[in-house]
């Protein structure tokens, strides 16, 4: 059997690729990627000594999914991650590869036969949805106080049934048009597929930049001492995001694979859930505690667009159908990714430069 993963010498693509190597041994595990994001090309290396292929192309480029084997499993990773993608800068390269890099993906899918694991994101859900939850304030966090069920949110989290109609942001809008692609493929070519609607996603191998996962960039900046900045939401640091170790993703994605037809069709929402949720003020005493540093810290009282101001995952709907649940804690997380940047300083300083 082979598996494809897009994407796949990045943060999560090369993270799934090695434990994918590693559960399945008489499996080859082919990965393509652009090399794009600084770091990684510090993964091919990683890559290479787990004896993972690595093919050098852009999911924009249709022609590049020439060089790809046939394959049964398709991992589909490869997204341009900046919820802030667009708004600064010109949209097209977003929308070029996350919507019509999608297009080619699913058109290699199409004539692979393969099915297909597509990692999307939990920014499909409306901002304006999200943000007129009811909330109170704690000292050191936000917290969601709703209950309605027609309203998909609740203090366990937003559900799958979260009323889609609203603006989620030009990133969002991206990942949410590619899934009702994938949804079309499988009912005019039968191409098999499951969605996980991924909150955020910490570990290892993420590199620190500020559009590539906060638990990272925060950590990094603790280890630099770097000045960071509170900003939106009155400037105190309250948001809340549940988050997901990448270790913990694997596993569900290996059980995924291993029993596909138990999910194929269905869409999930795979994040940390209630128990494991941080503000941005408490995710700043974690990272003194695991760094032994501490940062000056700044406040911005205006809110960026596309921000929000709590997000949960409710894992209940993939929660009924199989055993997997989150293990790891955010200050395991924190102390993940802390011990190895530190351990990889030397290597990631001209990557953050």
């Amino acid at each position: 059997m082979t598996i494809t993963i897009t994407g796949g010498a990045g943060f999560v693509g090369s993270t799934l690729a090695v434990a994918l190597r590693r559960e399945f041994e008489d499996v080859r595990i082919v990965v393509l990627d652009n090399l794009r994001r600084r770091g990684s090309e510090l993964a091919l290396e990683r890559l290479r000594t787990e004896g993972i292929a690595f093919i050098h192309g852009d999911i924009r480029a249709k022609e590049d999914f020439s060089a790809l084997p046939q394959c049964e499993f398709l991992i589909d990773c490869s997204a341009e991650p900046s919820v802030l993608a667009g708004y600064t800068t010109d949209p097209d390269y977003v929308i070029n590869t996350n919507l019509i890099g999608s297009c080619n993906t699913l058109a290699y899918a199409r004539r692979a036969g393969c099915r297909v694991l597509f990692l999307s994101t939990s920014r499909v859900y409306p901002i304006a949805r999200l943000n007129e939850a009811d909330y109170e304030e704690l000292p050191t966090r936000f917290q969601w106080t709703a209950s309605e069920p027609a309203s998909g949110i609740s203090a366990a989290g937003v559900t799958e049934d979260c009323p889609l109609d609203g603006h989620r942001s030009i990133y969002g809008a991206t990942k949410l048009a590619s899934e009702l692609l994938l949804t079309e493929y499988q009912h005019a070519f039968g191409v098999d597929h499951v969605i996980d609607r991924c909150g955020v996603l910490a570990g290892p191998w993420q590199m620190g930049k500020i559009d590539q996962g906060i638990v990272a960039f925060w950590t990094l900046n603790h280890t630099l001492q770097r000045p960071l900045r509170y900003i939106g939401f009155g400037g105190k640091g309250k948001q809340v995001r549940d988050i997901l170790h990448v270790d913990d993703l694997c596993r569900l994605v290996i059980e995924q694979i291993r029993h596909f037809d138990c999910f194929s069709g269905g869409t999930f929402n795979v994040g940390g859930g209630p128990d494991r949720t941080v503000s941005l003020c408490e995710l700043t005493e974690l990272c003194r505690n695991a760094t032994s540093r501490t940062t000056e810290i700044a406040a911005t009282e205006v809110d960026r667009p596309a921000d929000v101001r709590i997000y949960i995952s409710d894992n209940a709907r993939i929660a009924a159908l199989t055993s997997w649940r989150p293990r790891l804690s955010v200050e395991q997380t924190v102390d993940d990714v802390s011990k190895w940047m530190t351990d990889n300083l030397d290597r990631l300083r001209p990557v953050l430069t």
